[in-house]
């Protein structure tokens, strides 16, 4: 197994448990996401279409593209430093690259930098069946709590 593809702190089962007992709003049968796959300092995540998502001129809307990016990054972040809910956003810079298609979004985050208090990550967003061509691009940093 090659270090990007490591395993996880956290098992995607145990995560996903986790997620839903502790943030119910963001992680439940509802929501959307989905945890497709989980490695070591990376995540690819789903969020399924719904047109509530949708913004006047039938796109996607950027609020929804942007939850779904710091979720991946949240997500890569815990594949990385197991259960650590107290991990959190400090930055997120985002690029609309092209409307995004009216379906589901796959996002995938990668670890770039893992420090002590710091973790940078990348991550590719695309419209699923839609090509590999990215809809957004974002890099997001966290802040990561002293251990004891």
């Amino acid at each position: 197994m090659d270090a990007e593809m490591a395993a996880p702190q956290l098992t995607r089962k145990d995560l996903e448990a986790r997620l839903a007992a502790d943030f119910p709003e963001m992680f439940n049968p509802e929501s959307g996401y989905v945890i497709e796959k989980l490695w070591h300092g990376g995540a690819i995540v789903r969020r399924h279409y719904h047109p509530r998502s949708l913004r006047p001129g039938g796109t996607l809307s950027g609020p929804s593209i942007m939850a779904l990016a710091d979720f991946t990054m949240y997500v890569a972040v815990l594949s990385a430093i197991g259960w650590v809910p107290l991990a959190v956003t400090t930055n997120l810079n985002i690029n609309f690259l092209r409307k995004p298609a009216p379906r589901d979004l796959l996002a995938g985050a990668r670890l770039i930098k893992l420090g002590k208090r710091l973790a940078v990550g990348d991550i590719g967003i695309r419209s699923d069946g839609a090509g590999d061509d990215l809809v957004a691009h974002a890099t997001s940093t966290y802040s990561l709590p002293v251990k004891d």
